[in-house]
């Protein structure tokens, strides 16, 4: 199968003892105060789309994504493929597989969207859609979200 997308590779399921090693890493941060980074979701014609703007010079890690969606980036950024950190820069849309948990360290400020077709008709339905960890996403923890749900 030819996984090659705009970065030359699809993002692909993390390896498990990957997750265990970024889920180490959480924990020691755990303690630390969090960036506010705004969210916007947009639920439209069958799609949902979430973006955050991250700014420069810091690392995100994300939620481990169960289904497969599309992922966009916008910015430089090292962001983990598998079992290693692979630079963007500019514009990327990026297919991504499910099973893969994401870390993100902005060189500059980046907008990263991720979407995917639902029937979800609130943000927490598409949420819950996405992972099982629906507690650490900072959507949930910060208050700093935008929501558009059209109907469509």
């Amino acid at each position: 199968m030819n996984e090659v997308a705009v970065m030359g590779r699809m993002l692909p399921e993390t390896p498990v003892a990957v997750v265990a090693q970024l889920r180490q890493m959480e924990s020691a941060l755990m303690g630390h105060e969090p960036v506010d980074v705004p969210t916007e979701h947009v639920i439209h014609a069958g799609m949902y789309a979430r973006t955050i703007v991250m700014p420069a010079g810091h690392v995100l890690t994300g939620v481990l994504i169960k289904r497969p969606t599309l992922v966009i980036v916008t910015g430089a950024a090292a962001v983990l493929v598998g079992e290693e950190m692979v630079e963007l820069a500019g514009y990327n849309v990026v297919p991504a597989r499910a099973g893969r948990k994401q870390v993100f360290l902005s060189r500059t400020a980046v907008i990263i969207t991720m979407l995917f077709p639902t029937q979800a008709k609130t943000v927490a339905e598409a949420e819950a859609e996405f992972t099982d960890e629906t507690d650490l996403l900072l959507s949930r923890r910060q208050d700093a979200n935008t929501v558009v749900i059209t109907g469509e």
